[in-house]
């Protein structure tokens, strides 16, 4: 289905889209111009959807001369090919992170941890606060472009459904966990997935983990608080409940890949900037976006990595209390007039 009859469609949508889509960037540029917030919101969506199809559609086309090139897909788990499909898939978030920088208004500020030095010849495991829309596109981002890493990554399954992304992530070390109650029996689930990815890493890769395991959202938040004080770990539901931006970590995925790959040092990443965009029409209300993404990395000292499973929890924590301090300290002040209803 995604392959045979949804990838073709958007090749064809893409066509269709290009001749009116140099005439679109001309208008939404005029407009944008003005540089009035609030405005021309339709157009600025317009014109990010039609740079997000050619996304899909370059990219489809690309996937398959690479997978012709590979012998039909014979030799498509080869390094060489692997490289290929992190290159593009560096270029392409690039151009998309570019057009919403310049049309949403968007700011990327890195306060990263120099992963060079700190972890050189080493593989990483990336383990990141989700809150926002995109969050995990930037932090891959980074990862391929800014550091040359080549990340791993734990995803729903849903995300297959876009073409591009499905074919390019099933090309690539990824896993797609599907929710307990849609699991096929005996399909592994998001630990076990995440223990399997870690084992083969190299010492160029990376590996992502959100161990919230969805954007965090105040209904989530309530309810994951909930789950720990019925399942008895009123200590844990204590401590979640004292940081309010943030869910509380699920510890599995992180220790499993601790264990699968101990060599591998571990980067904590926090970021804020996106925590109003949870829904549709928080994303209409907001748009243009006008704001400013801070983004925070910290090296875990593995001096201070604690050896059995329940000190390690209780370090994930204290990691997750300390990104919620942060992000206190650093919450970005709306921008002036960006949430009104134009």
């Amino acid at each position: 289905m995604r392959r045979l009859v949804i990838a073709p469609v958007v090749v064809l949508a893409a066509l269709v889209w290009l001749p009116n889509a140099f005439w679109l960037f001309i208008v939404v540029a005029g407009l944008l111009s003005l540089a009035l917030p609030g405005r021309a919101r339709i157009l600025r969506i317009l014109f990010i959807a039609g740079v997000y199809l050619l996304w899909d559609a370059l990219a489809l086309v690309w996937m398959l001369i690479l997978w012709i090139a590979s012998g039909f897909g014979w030799k498509m788990q080869a390094p060489a090919f692997q490289r290929a499909h992190y290159r593009l898939a560096g270029r392409m978030l690039g151009s998309i992170f570019a057009a919403a920088r310049w049309t949403l208004r968007l700011k990327i500020e890195p306060e990263d941890v120099n992963l060079d030095s700190i972890a050189p010849g080493r593989p990483i495991i990336v383990v990141s606060r989700h809150a926002g829309p995109a969050d995990s596109f930037i932090i891959v981002e980074a990862l391929i472009n800014k550091y040359s890493r080549q990340p791993a990554i734990v995803l729903k399954d849903t995300l297959q459904w876009d073409p591009a992304v499905g074919t390019l992530l099933n090309r690539i070390p990824t896993r797609f966990v599907s929710p307990y109650r849609r699991r096929k029996p005996g399909a592994p689930g998001g630990t076990a997935a995440v223990a399997s990815l870690a084992s083969a890493l190299g010492v160029d890769d990376a590996l992502l983990i959100f161990p919230e395991g969805a954007n965090a959202t105040p209904k989530r938040r309530v309810k994951r608080i909930a789950a720990l004080r019925a399942a008895g770990h009123h200590e844990l539901a204590d401590r979640a409940e004292a940081m309010p931006h943030v869910m509380p970590p699920h510890g599995g995925g992180v220790l499993a890949a601790m264990e699968a790959c101990p060599e591998a040092a571990v980067v904590v990443v926090a970021h804020t900037g996106l925590e109003r965009l949870s829904t549709v029409r928080d994303i209409w209300r907001e748009l243009p976006a006008d704001k400013t993404i801070m983004l925070k990395g910290w090296l875990a000292d593995a001096d201070e990595i604690p050896q059995s499973r329940a000190d390690r929890e209780d370090w994930l924590y204290s990691w997750w209390e300390r990104i919620d301090q942060w992000i206190d300290e650093n919450q970005p002040e709306c921008a002036a007039g960006s949430s009104r209803a134009t």
